[in-house]
């Protein structure tokens, strides 16, 4: 059998998966509060007795990243979203008491949050486990079933995955595909009750095209150019050492990667030295030396960073390194200035450690700068002056903010986690993921001596005529007049 029969046969094995989850959820369409707290609880046992296997398993897709870093960014923000769904589901499966129209008092109404069915949830490579396994507590929490397409470059971090969910779901509850598929478009077309994607704007609209064919409805988190902006009076030294951080984390692998600094004109320089300083103070003078620095993720990936750097420079811009290149898999931070829009780094979302900084004279010019780009998944406002701060945060548009550092926001699971125009629609995390993959149910009931019989034909009653005077008032007679 060849490479190509077993893609189909993968395609064909996909869709008969979806078969059976539809066919089980159909026989079982709603789940109790208990036994979906049961499959929380396992899938949380499950990682932690993975733990180890899944940061090696990270590690070798990556090339290289420290298993502390995994811990600390895959695993723990995984286990954070998990605790939190077995704590409150329960509470989040009530029936939300609703008012009635005054019109309709003495009668009742609610809403009941009901599972949508099968999710679809397509993840990426960057945080393989968060991103696969964050969606899926979300999605069980809702009561649904679930299938997960993992990205082809992850194949160690698949295989560990497809074991972890293997050993305590059946395939019709919970199923893992890998790189089987050769088509990815065979996952994405299938006709699921709801789409989760997380990756880049470009793809994203193809899953939302293809969602379409269906009226699946999607929820796409899909990254942008999130700025971090710096305000006069704010230390430069401490802004700079976490905006560091946060090009550092992952190698800049991050969707909520801080990718350009907004910077007062008149500390530019000594931004760029603080950035310098802090990353070999985070890494070392070698980044390739550092156990705690991440490969970036494939040859590829490096090439399209070197050039946009190639692209920078020849267009006039200065990169300042923040180490020697001793490995272009673990390329240490780059810092440029001089940057002009033309140059591909200010239109691209980097997604890995170059910094553009861009020098701003006014607070309202830094604002005009954000505003006139493309709405990104989350921005970072460093100030300790708290109107400037209220100023950023009413004229400007971004899934999510962190004020004075960067992401944190995103780990906070009692708050929605997601993007706003081309950085993503829909939210994931908290009560607002358990609604998203939930239908939200209207139920009205009548009271059995509530006289709806008032409002039937023939119209012109007493009582109609009284109860539309009341709630719309009076027409303007000179209107009709003037027609």
């Amino acid at each position: 059998m060849n490479d190509r029969t077993l893609a189909v046969d993968g395609g064909a094995r996909v869709a008969q998966i979806f078969d059976a989850q539809q066919r089980a959820f159909d026989a079982q369409p709603f789940s109790s509060a208990d036994e979906r707290r049961a499959q929380l609880r396992a899938l949380k046992r499950q990682v932690s007795r993975y733990q180890d296997l899944l940061a090696d398993a990270i590690s070798r897709d990556f090339g290289w990243r420290s298993p502390s870093e995994s811990m600390m960014l895959d695993v723990l923000p995984t286990t954070l979203e998990i605790d939190h769904a077995i704590s409150h589901v329960r509470r989040w499966m009530k029936p939300s008491r609703r008012s009635t129209e005054l019109l309709f008092l003495s009668n009742s109404l609610s809403v009941h949050y009901q599972p949508k069915g099968v999710v679809g949830v397509i993840a990426t490579w960057n945080f393989p486990v968060y991103l696969s396994l964050g969606p899926l507590a979300a999605a069980l929490a809702a009561g649904n079933r679930v299938m997960i397409k993992m990205p082809e470059v992850t194949p160690a971090t698949n295989g560990v995955l497809k074991g972890l969910l293997g050993e305590v779901f059946p395939e019709d509850r919970v199923a893992l595909i890998g790189g089987e598929l050769e088509d990815p478009n065979a996952f994405s077309s299938l006709p699921f009750n709801h789409i989760v994607f997380t990756g880049s704007p470009q793809v994203g609209r193809i899953v939302m095209r293809q969602a379409a064919q269906h009226l699946t409805p999607v929820t796409l988190e899909l990254g942008g150019k999130s700025p971090a902006l710096v305000m006069r009076g704010y230390p430069v030294r401490e802004a700079a050492l976490r905006i560091a951080h946060g090009k550092g984390a992952n190698s800049g692998q991050v969707c909520v990667s801080p990718d350009y600094a907004l910077v007062p004109r008149e500390h530019v320089a000594a931004f760029v030295s603080q950035v310098q300083a802090s990353f070999v103070r985070l890494y070392g003078e070698c980044a390739a030396d550092s156990r705690d620095y991440t490969s970036i993720a494939s040859d590829r990936h490096v090439a399209r960073l070197q050039a946009l750097l190639d692209d920078a420079r020849a267009k006039g811009a200065v990169v300042t390194p923040c180490g020697p290149l001793n490995d272009a898999r673990r390329m240490p931070l780059h810092i440029v200035t001089g940057c002009t829009p033309e140059m591909a780094l200010m239109r691209e979302e980097i997604f890995g450690p170059i910094l553009p900084v861009i020098p701003y004279d006014t607070h309202d010019e830094a604002i005009a700068f954000i505003c006139a780009r493309p709405r990104p998944l989350a921005l970072y406002c460093f100030s300790h002056d708290a109107a400037a701060r209220d100023d950023v945060l009413r004229r400007t548009h971004s899934g999510g903010v962190t004020i004075n550092d960067w992401a944190w926001h995103v780990v906070n699971h009692d708050a929605p986690f997601g993007g706003v125009g081309n950085s993503g629609m829909g939210t994931y995390h908290g009560v607002e993921g358990f609604r998203e993959l939930s239908h939200a149910r209207t139920v009205f009931k009548r009271h059995r001596l509530f006289p709806v019989g008032l409002f039937y034909p023939p119209y012109g009653k007493a009582v109609q005529r009284l109860a539309l005077k009341l709630f719309i008032g009076r027409a303007d007679p000179a209107l009709k007049k003037a027609q």
